[in-house]
């Protein structure tokens, strides 16, 4: 590699970001304007302070001791104001990298300590998004998070919820937190009904245990997606079959490194993933808590494993082809972003060569052109 791909290059594509959760993607300064607005109590009001308390580093050592740092981002987002406030600043900070579609997840019960109903919480987090597509013309989608911990009736609670807001900014469900002692089985009678009622549906699996969770996400939950994914790699004939049926990975690559799903970037699967023809898309789990954007994770792919432009315009396809709208509306999408990506080539002279994955994959492909009108032959 003669020279770096430039940040700046990689924040002006345009790019999607799938797995985000949004009570940990709240802005630090958001967090103690709320704080003080609503009398919310935080470890401290210092911004430094904060900060390190908030943002995953080297104090870290497992998904369990990252996930702490919500304690404090949930005290202030039990409100429906605060709540439509961080959903449209994170639209809006997701807009800034030119994040075209985003889905934004979360779980409506851990927002109801001040008596809010969970579809109140689900309402505000919709008005705000509304707002940001108005005003910014960013894509959205929800995701409703059960939590693996909480048991098997509040993910029934979750996944009736969905239904309710399904076609209404609702797009899919999702089965989070540890999941050391919590499996997967446990929750598929909520996946049942939400694949019933033909939602989309996605889970953390692979994090932080082992490739078994991955393999109860699919064929015990019936997911369509994987969160995370990383213990994938574990296992050849899981893997395999991953690729084979196309199910995408939601890889978070910093948030990997941070929670110890990976001990270090050379020891990160996703370059294998990738070079092995997976479906991979790039994500930022928590912008807040691993201080970071889609632009950066793929710039940080690109410098640790060599990326190439065209690799990246490739992954970033993923993401689109990936995502959980509507054939017709995805397909269109899908050849629009590529029709974009082909007009950025790699400033090191490398031949990036044609995106056309629009054509090249059956399983998302752009719609056809109308055949011509047969001519009329006479029958006399």
């Amino acid at each position: 590699m003669t020279a770096e791909i430039p940040h700046e290059l990689l924040q002006r594509l345009p790019k999607t970001d799938l797995h985000c959760h949004l009570d940990g993607s709240v802005r630090l300064d958001t967090v103690l304007d709320l704080a003080r607005k609503q009398g919310v109590k935080l470890p401290t009001f210092d911004r430094g302070e904060l900060h390190r308390m908030l943002v995953a580093g080297e104090q870290v050592t497992s998904l369990d001791d990252y996930l702490r740092a919500f304690d404090i981002t949930l005290g202030v987002m039990q409100t429906e104001a605060a709540l439509e406030r961080t959903a449209y600043e994170l639209a809006e900070d997701a807009w800034r990298e030119n994040v075209r579609y985003i889905e934004v997840r979360y779980s409506p019960l851990l927002h109801t300590r001040e008596g809010l109903r969970p579809a109140q919480v689900v309402e505000a987090v919709l008005r705000g998004l509304r707002m940001a597509k108005r005003e910014l013309g960013i894509r959205y989608g929800v995701i409703l998070c059960a939590i693996r911990s909480l048991g098997p009736e509040s993910s029934l609670r979750i996944a009736e919820l969905c239904i309710a807001f399904k076609n209404r900014g609702v797009v899919g469900f999702d089965l989070a937190g540890s999941e050391v002692n919590n499996p997967a089985k446990v929750h598929k009678h909520a996946f049942q009904l939400v694949v019933d009622n033909n939602i989309n549906c996605t889970a953390h699996a692979g994090e932080s245990f082992g490739p078994d969770s991955v393999h109860q996400a699919i064929h015990k939950c019936g997911a369509h997606r994987i969160g995370h994914g990383t213990r994938l790699v574990e296992s050849g004939d899981l893997l395999n079959y991953v690729n084979d049926h196309r199910i995408p990975l939601e890889v978070c690559p910093s948030s990997n490194l941070q929670t110890r799903a990976a001990t270090s970037w050379e020891t990160h699967p996703v370059d294998f993933f990738v070079d092995y023809g997976l479906r991979v898309t790039i994500n930022t789990d928590n912008r807040l808590m691993s201080d970071t954007s889609v632009t950066r994770e793929l710039h940080l792919c690109h410098q640790h494993y060599g990326w190439s432009l065209h690799t990246i315009k490739e992954i970033i396809i993923a993401g689109f082809k990936s995502a959980f709208m509507p054939y017709r509306e995805k397909a269109d999408l899908v050849a629009e972003i590529s029709r974009e990506l082909a007009t950025y080539q790699d400033p090191r002279g490398e031949v990036a060569g044609r995106v056309g994955l629009v054509e090249s994959d059956p399983a998302i492909a752009a719609p056809a052109a109308p055949p011509a009108k047969p001519k009329l032959v006479s029958q006399t």
